[in-house]
């Protein structure tokens, strides 16, 4: 339960999957460019032609260099349809206007240049103090003036890491001196998942007895971002523990440990200047660690995301600003200047792997040989030198991660339109052959034929019924079915239901409707909107259905908790519904969402107003069911817009939007009122078709990945290579479809895997 999400101990943007220019360009063939934007403000761009997570799907890959750090995109790569410089740089926020063509850059040293911008988003490699404390010492020159520790204290500092002796040590030695014993004789140091971690324990610093301050000690821990701070004589001590008892303008973060010799127990506390982002794990309830193992790999994790958060605190954010603006600066002069290659700088990016005149074809592929080998050797010097992000393997005790996939149904053989699941072991999935009832790892049935297109299909188990959207364009319309006319045994594919069965489940006013959405399983009663495409507006079960300009509210006539109490009594199907209003709209809506409000509106018995998100082509509009009155909420710049969803997420009960067009995803507060801090961009690498969010996770599907973040930070924790993928609902548990081959046992053997001829040992590693 201690490690139930979210305090699942889980590192937020490794480096393995955040380092795109080591990664993915480094020792690669691939093009840099540089340039400045609509303000004068000089910017470089990488791009590179990559397998797209090996599954044979060519794609771009993008870095914009800029003083405010590096920002990646994906792109989809269409063969006959070659891209352009400038077309790369238009997916990038406000690139769209450019001062002029960015010109490129051939020289091969300009990749230790970009190498360098990459690194100072940090060391993959960290240092922590850690500071032993008597009950009672209220100030730092106390705490390291203790001599030696007590044996709970050594004890913990064992369970941290190695005993290590510093003369002569040829690893990350995290500031201390390796030659003349000047920084103690020993140390603490672990690997945690391919990082190197130097700990600097203030028992094993020099001790000065005529150093009241202990200069040598404060030196070091002082100079930590993060520190741990162990209390002796257990928990009761925890309370009396100040943040302001050490002086540091560099220390932001404190971890407090306690160890309870009683139980063999410790119990953590985290302190955080204010200004530093929110951070994972969480802290379980209580914060209290039986298990020794389970406790530090959760402290590590805890400590390395700090140090990384805080690095977006004003006080490093500038400082690695003023330092990118320095040498992104001096780079732009050097190869702004720089006459060479002034031929081919108006080349076309289509051209990623340039055919050149023939006169200068052979000196062009001398260029590109020059090129890989010395990334090569860039890459090599850096692994060899400790600060490659290339570990993928992981030292932790928990090698199953919140989001493992498990296979639901093998050899599925149709392409799923959409779906939803129905209980723990249920789903009903469209295809273009038909509507197929899947039990898990069992079988599954047609229960409608091929007559009837399904585009929108939706499992309201509260009341027993099946909503569908059917056929498309002015023959669209939704039907309700109840869901045990599907607990029956269909032995044949003569059994289900075809086109003349629809008649007396459609729902009337809904012709050409071409979208709906239905409120949140949990609410007092069930609605529906609707989008149409005809002049006549309809709408559902707190449902709203668009129609062309018009969105139509309809709502269930039962309640939940009455359906709950009597569920004999609710048989309804088409019955069920209740129109309730019709609401004018600006413009055909892209996409809807319902808001419910916020739960403490109702307890005085005032008037609850419910909302409605609608998604046009450059804008997010929020729309009073009640009173039909629009707000814009918030325009999407540029000329491209690419609208993926609006999520409605509630915090303290204040409900607010996830909106999220592009590459970006936007948190909106919906109130002036509202308490919440939450109102911040975060970008994903590739531009999602669906968007999920499964608290503390949000999912970003494409057709071959599933890039997860968390919510409070948008950080990125994992990206999963899925080919084929295709999200179908996300209710309950989060259902799927892919090709993933790790998903047929039975076919493993007939996949082929290249397998390396070098020794890895003294090749660069393969991106």
């Amino acid at each position: 339960q201690i490690f139930g999400s979210p305090s699942t101990p889980v590192l937020e943007n490794p480096e393995y999957q955040t380092r795109w220019y080591f990664k993915y360009f480094l020792g690669k063939l691939h093009q840099n460019y540089v340039g400045s934007d609509g303000d004068k403000v000089p910017f470089f761009l990488s791009v590179v032609l990559t397998d797209a997570n090996n599954q044979c799907v060519p794609q771009y890959r993008a870095i914009l260099w800029k003083k405010t750090g590096a920002q990646k995109i994906s792109i989809p790569y269409t063969p006959n349809k070659a891209m352009t410089v400038k077309q790369i740089l238009c997916n990038f926020p406000n690139m769209e206007k450019v001062e002029k063509g960015p010109k490129e850059i051939f020289t091969p040293e300009i990749q230790k240049d970009l190498l360098l911008l990459e690194e100072q988003e940090g060391s993959v490699n960290f240092k922590f103090g850690v500071l032993y404390t008597r009950p009672g010492q209220t100030s730092d020159d106390e705490m390291l003036s203790n001599e030696a520790g007590s044996p709970e204290f050594d004890r913990f500092v064992s369970l941290l890491g190695d005993k290590v002796r510093l003369k002569g040590w040829d690893k990350y030695r995290g500031g201390l001196d390796i030659k003349g014993d000047m920084t103690g004789r020993f140390s603490i140091y672990t690997i945690y998942e391919g990082h190197e971690i130097m700990f600097h324990v203030s028992t094993l610093l020099p001790y000065s007895k005529d150093n009241r301050q202990q200069v040598e000690r404060k030196r070091h821990i002082g100079n930590d971002i993060v520190n741990i701070v162990f209390l002796d004589s257990g928990a009761s001590q925890m309370n009396q523990f100040n943040p302001s008892f050490i002086k540091s303008q560099f220390t932001h973060v404190f971890a407090l440990v306690t160890y309870s010799p009683e139980d063999n127990s410790y119990r953590l506390a985290v302190y955080s200047e204010e200004s530093v982002p929110l951070f994972g794990p969480s802290l379980p309830c209580p914060p209290v660690f039986r298990d020794s193992q389970e406790f530090r790999e959760f402290l590590i994790v805890k400590l390395i995301n700090g140090e990384k958060a805080a690095f977006n605190t004003p006080t490093f954010s500038q400082k690695r600003e003023r330092t990118l603006d320095m040498l992104i600066k001096d780079l732009f002069s050097e190869h702004m200047n720089d006459g060479r290659g002034t031929m081919l700088n108006r080349r076309a990016f289509s051209d990623v792997l340039p055919d050149p005149p023939r006169g200068s074809r052979r000196k062009e592929e001398a260029r590109q040989v020059e090129f890989v080998r010395i990334g090569q050797a860039l890459k090599l010097d850096t692994i060899v030198r400790g600060d490659a992000p290339t570990s993928l393997a992981t030292t932790g005790l928990f090698k199953r991660a919140p989001w493992e996939p498990q296979c639901f149904y093998p050899d599925f053989g149709h392409e799923i339109v959409c779906g939803d699941s129905w209980g723990e072991t249920r789903l009903l999935v469209a295809t273009e052959s038909g509507v197929f009832l899947v039990e898990e790892s069992m079988s599954h049935r047609l229960v409608f034929d091929k007559t009837i297109a399904v585009k929108q299909l939706h499992v309201v188990e509260a009341h027993g019924i099946l909503l569908f959207r059917a056929d498309k364009g002015r023959d669209s319309k939704i039907h309700v079915f109840r869901l045990s006319d599907f607990d029956g045994d269909f032995s044949t594919e003569s059994s289900a239901r075809g086109r003349q069965d629809l008649k007396e489940h459609r729902l009337e006013r809904t012709r050409g409707c071409h979208m709906y959405a239905i409120s949140r399983p949990g609410g007092s009663h069930l609605r529906m909107w609707l989008c149409k495409c005809l002049k006549q507006p309809y709408c559902f079960i707190s449902q709203v259905v668009a129609i062309g300009k018009k969105l139509l509210v309809m709502q269930w006539r039962h309640s939940a908790a009455w359906t709950a109490w009597c569920p004999a009594s609710d048989t309804d199907t088409i019955d069920g519904f209740q129109y309730i209003r019709e609401i004018q709209v600006a413009e055909p809506p892209i996409l809807i969402t319902l808001v419910d409000s916020s739960l403490t509106g109702s307890s005085g018995g005032g008037i609850v107003d419910n909302h409605i998100c609608v998604g046009y082509r450059h804008q997010f509009d929020l729309v009073n069911e009640r009173t039909g009155e629009v707000s814009r909420l918030h325009a999407v710049e540029g000329s491209r817009a690419h609208l993926v969803a609006a999520i409605d997420l509630y915090e303290d009960e204040e409900p607010e939007l996830l909106l999220c067009y592009n590459h970006t995803c936007h948190f909106q507060k919906l109130s002036e009122e509202s308490t919440s801090n939450t109102e911040f961009d975060f970008h994903w690498n590739s531009v999602p078709s669906v968007i999920v969010c499964a608290f503390p996770y949000i999912f970003a599907f494409t057709t071959d990945s599933m890039e997860i973040r968390l919510i409070i930070n948008g950080n990125l924790v994992q990206t999963m290579v899925l080919p084929k993928l295709a999200l179908i609902c996300s209710k309950n548990d989060i259902f799927f479809a892919t090709t993933a081959p790790e998903f047929f046992h039975n076919k493993a053997e007939r996949l082929q895997v290249d397998k390396p001829d070098r020794d890895p040992s003294i090749s660069p590693p393969s991106s």
